[in-house]
Formats: C-alpha cells, sequence, structure tokens
C-alpha cells in the first residue's frame, strides 16, 4: 500500500449505516502498519466530576481531536470521544505535526481548564508485536458525518501503555496554544425524556471468544432499538435552542490568547442571540437554516460507538433499562463481559464545528454527570 493510500485510509474503508454492523467483523480493516494511535485521558477525572467540572473534562476531551485534526488539516482520520479523552489513528507522515498538537494541548488543558492531561503516540508496529490489531470500521452516522469503530485490542493495550508512562508526549511549555478552532460547548444539558441516560461500558470478558461477545453486542443493540432512533439522547428535531452562556468562558479560552477573549466573547453572544432569535422567527441568515442545523446535530451526534467495546449513551425506560443490566449482568458471570453503567437525567454536548455554514459538523454526546468517566470508574471498582 502506497503512501497516499496509506494517509487516506479511513476514506477507502466500505461504510455501514446500520449500528448493528459494529458487531460485524467484515466491516473492519486493518490499520496500516506505519500508522500510529495518538491516545489521551485526563488523569483524576473521576474526581473533578465529583466536584462539579464535568463540562470542563468534556471540553479537555474533545479538544484533543480538535487540536490533532486542525493541526493536520483533515476531518477524515479516524477518532474515538471517550468523556475523559480520545483516540486518533494517524499515519506516519502526520507524526510530527500530532506530536506538536498533543504537546500544545496539554499545555493549555493545564493553564485554562486546571486539569492534568497525559497524551502518547504508539507506533502500530508495537501493538502488532504484542500479538494485537487495531481495526476500523466507518460508520455513516448521516450523510455528511462518519464515525470509526475501533476493535482487536490494539487500542486498548495503547491506552494502558499510556497510563504506565510509556511512549508519553512530553507537554509544551505554559503558554503554548493549539488551534482548537470550532470547538464549543453552548448547548444546554439534554434532559432524558423516556426515564434515564444511560451511559454503558461493555467489554470483552475473560471467556475471550469472540461470537458471544458480539451477540451480546447486538441484543444491547436490539434493546435500545426498541425506541424511537436507537435511544438516541437528542430529540429528532435536535435540541432546544437556548440563549445558554455557561460555556462562554471555556470556549471562548479555546478559540482565542489572552488579550483577545473579551472580544471573542462578544462575538460568540452575537451568534448564539442570532441563533436564537433565527430560531425562535423561522428565519435563515444566508445558508444558516437553525431548523436544519438542529436536525443535524441530532443525526451527526456521536451517542454509540465502538472501541475494543462497546460504549453508549442512550435515553431508555426503566424497564429496558433493566432488561439491559439483566444482559450484562448474566453476561458478566459467564465471562463474555465486563461493564461499567451510569446513570443521570441529562445529557451533555460538546462540540467540534469548524463553520456552522457546512453540515459536517460533529457533535460528542457524554452523560451530564460523569457518563463515560464514571461508568468506567464503575467498570474498575467491579475489576478491583
Amino acid at each position: 500500500m502506497g503512501a497516499i493510500s496509506n494517509d487516506s485510509f479511513f476514506d477507502t474503508l466500505p461504510v455501514f449505516i446500520e449500528f448493528e454492523g459494529v458487531a460485524d467483523a467484515n466491516n473492519y480493516k486493518p490499520l496500516p502498519d506505519d500508522w500510529l494511535l495518538a491516545v489521551a485521558d485526563i488523569v483524576g477525572s473521576t474526581k473533578a466530576i465529583e466536584e462539579g467540572r464535568y463540562k470542563a473534562v468534556n471540553m479537555a476531551g474533545a479538544s484533543v481531536i480538535s487540536a490533532l485534526l486542525n493541526a493536520l488539516g483533515k476531518r477524515d482520520y479516524p477518532f474515538v470521544f471517550g468523556g475523559d479523552g480520545a483516540l486518533v489513528a494517524i499515519p506516519a507522515s502526520a507524526a510530527g505535526q500530532a506530536r506538536q498538537a498533543l504537546a500544545s494541548v496539554q499545555a493549555w488543558v493545564k493553564d485554562d481548564l486546571q486539569l492534568s492531561l497525559r497524551t502518547a503516540l504508539v507506533p502500530m508496529t508495537d501493538i502488532k508485536a504484542q500479538g494485537l490489531e487495531v481495526r476500523v470500521a466507518r460508520f455513516s452516522a448521516s450523510a455528511d458525518v462518519f464515525y470509526a469503530m475501533f476493535t482487536g485490542g490494539g487500542s486498548s493495550w495503547a491506552e494502558a501503555q499510556m497510563k504506565a508512562g510509556k511512549y508519553a508526549v512530553e507537554a509544551a511549555p505554559s503558554g503554548a496554544r493549539p488551534d482548537l478552532t470550532g470547538l464549543s460547548c453552548r448547548w444546554n444539558p439534554i434532559q432524558a425524556r423516556n426515564g434515564e441516560i444511560l451511559s454503558i461500558i461493555a467489554i470483552p470478558g475473560d471467556a475471550g471468544a469472540t461470537a458471544p461477545f458480539q451477540r451480546l453486542v447486538a441484543e444491547i443493540i436490539a434493546i435500545a432499538a426498541e425506541q424511537s432512533r436507537g435511544s438516541h439522547p437528542l430529540p429528532e428535531e435536535g435540541p432546544p435552542i437556548a440563549f445558554n452562556t455557561s460555556g462562554l468562558e471555556t470556549e471562548a479560552r479555546a478559540t482565542a490568547p489572552k488579550g483577545k477573549r473579551f472580544l471573542r466573547k462578544i462575538a460568540i453572544l452575537a451568534q448564539i442571540a442570532l441563533t436564537v432569535s433565527l430560531d425562535r422567527l423561522g428565519l435563515t441568515f444566508g445558508n444558516f437554516d437553525p431548523r436544519q442545523y438542529k436536525r443535524d446535530v441530532a443525526q451527526n451526534s456521536d451517542f454509540r460507538k465502538f472501541d475494543d467495546g462497546l460504549k453508549m449513551t442512550i435515553d431508555i425506560d426503566a424497564a429496558r433499562l433493566q432488561r439491559i443490566e439483566t444482559l450484562l449482568e448474566r453476561a458478566a458471570q459467564s465471562g463474555i463481559a465486563r461493564f461499567g453503567l451510569h446513570k443521570q437525567d441529562s445529557a451533555l454536548m460538546t462540540c467540534f464545528v469548524p463553520t456552522p455554514m457546512s453540515r459536517n459538523h460533529v457533535h460528542f454526546i457524554d452523560g451530564a454527570s460523569g457518563g463515560y468517566a464514571m461508568a468506567a470508574s464503575n467498570l474498575k471498582a467491579k475489576l478491583s
């Protein structure tokens, strides 16, 4: 495989449009041998969430994706948002730029969010030397947005190596700034409509058999699919647009240096006011239609994914939630799976919108009181 086709790996993957396809091994193709995994997570995220800083934790996790994709000038590298961290697969040709972006985003997270972000660049050659793989699939959330799904055990190994202090990227000096253009958190928490917002992490258990775990994933997805749109946390018409300024300070810090943040805040407030006015009056502004934008937000959001295991943040009623818990408990008892859950009354959305005039904006969904980070903590507690 040549360098050009290597760099365009994700573009060449076949697309599946029904999420049930995450359980089909035929949808996955191996990541090229000369690629790397950029992995990152927040140190002490559970404590930060317990202190009510879940928005800052989510913003930090999403900033890794924003910094890397902006630095590399492309939107089509495989990535996954994990709530308090992220993973992005990159070709060898982008390693230098990726290292600089990871160094800068660590400095920004410490300076402006007062959180500690650790990052690493793990070569595929080292992952394969462990007898592991990174296989990637391409899921179409909408006609304009594709999300990567990962399997093979390699991404989990890379994350474990990062947490052990290996392959670390050293943080840039204080004051370094990544390019976080388009990163925002302007939406109010989205309240549950069906019962509770449930964040799920389910990973293969010690039994190690692939087929039983795939069947478990298919069953969980099928239960969620009994509700409208797979138990999507957002209504089909999109979330309500409100004059929300709770994310104003963080977005201004992300997208403007000191000395220019006041003007950036004014610009953000003007954008919010214009969007709210257009939505309430049923008007458009040039090519921007707030009603279409809200529908796109709902379609483009990543409320479910696969990264060496199933991760979902869904709006589920009590009966179906109980059925999912029962399935997972039985799977855990038989060694098929290990899992962690976290229940909350609302979901939170962090966005990467380079321009609202295009329709390929992406939206990261997590539980509003900890979501994936707390589900991971729950899983860790069970293992110990």
